[in-house]
């Protein structure tokens, strides 16, 4: 019998634009920048630690009305639609339009302090392919450590917000290639290129579109993606960086078939949970479950 995996907590407590100040009663209680905005979380089973009178001092609540991320914004306070953020340097649009998503994934931050001190730790030209790469922070965090990065999204305006984002870290070292495309068809395109990638950063859905209505499914389709990113690894890989929210399955899931996938190549695969900590009374909220490998030095 082989050693079980550590099962590893990820918390990202270098924040200072954003906090997680309470949850429970099924939503949460945030802090992004100076607004405080109320969503809702199916996983705060638990009572709030926080008064109502403190919840009743967001400048915003979300009110679902169905599906994934349905539902409208209440506005209690004066707010506006989108404002800048910052996470050590990188800089970046929230914003309350469409969705209850705000086109951050906070407790991501420990991924992106992780990919950036991976590339600069290598010194040498890295390229970097991320997938799913939503407004694109991890991708300013590679690009910001040196790397050639190709970034790939089905919404042209999460690719319009990144390359905004961009705009507003001013990044002047390494590159990023904007792509609107479906994710499993550009890696394909990609191995009949021969084009080979250092890195990868996948952050696939549960289900999916492509830009031509092309259908992604996670159960069905994560085997195939990720044998197809393992093929174009160069001759010197240095990581791989999977997360996954919203669906049925342990970490485990992924992290023994990204051992198989791995199985010939040197490093070390880690796995567990991004969580954020609350303020208020210290329990860790767990958001999505990560499973990413690092080269051996």
């Amino acid at each position: 019998m082989g050693n079980p995996p550590n099962i590893v907590l990820l918390t990202s407590p270098d924040w200072q634009a954003y906090e997680l100040l309470d949850s429970g009663g099924g939503k949460k209680l945030e802090r992004f920048g100076p607004y405080i905005l109320s969503r809702p979380e199916a996983q705060a089973l638990w009572k709030p630690a926080l008064p109502s009178s403190q919840w009743k001092q967001a400048h915003a609540v979300f009110h679902p009305t169905g599906g994934e991320s349905g539902g409208v914004w209440e506005f209690l306070r004066p707010m506006p639609p989108e404002w800048e953020m910052d996470y050590k340097g990188l800089k970046f649009l929230a914003s309350t339009s469409g969705s209850r998503h705000m086109g951050l994934f906070p407790e991501q931050a420990n991924h992106w302090d992780w990919i950036e001190n991976s590339v600069r730790s290598v010194k040498r030209p890295v390229k970097v392919l991320n997938l799913f790469g939503y407004t694109g922070l991890a991708s300013l965090a590679a690009a910001r450590a040196g790397a050639n990065v190709t970034h790939v999204d089905a919404s042209k305006k999460s690719i319009n917000t990144g390359q905004h984002n961009q705009e507003l870290t001013n990044l002047t070292t390494g590159s990023i290639r904007w792509l609107v495309d479906d994710a499993f068809k550009f890696v394909q395109r990609e191995l009949r290129r021969g084009n080979v990638y250092d890195g990868f950063i996948l952050d696939p859905p549960k289900f999916g579109r492509g830009p031509q209505g092309q259908v992604w499914e996670f159960f069905e389709s994560l085997t195939s993606l990720l044998d197809g990113c393992r093929r174009l690894f160069s001759p010197q890989p240095l990581f791989l960086v999977l997360t996954a929210y919203a669906i049925r399955a342990s970490c485990l899931s992924v992290y023994y078939l990204l051992q198989d996938m791995l199985a010939d190549m040197v490093g070390t695969l880690e796995t567990g949970e991004l969580v954020l900590v609350e303020r208020s009374a210290g329990r860790m909220l767990s958001t999505a479950i990560y499973t990413r490998w690092l080269a051996a030095k």
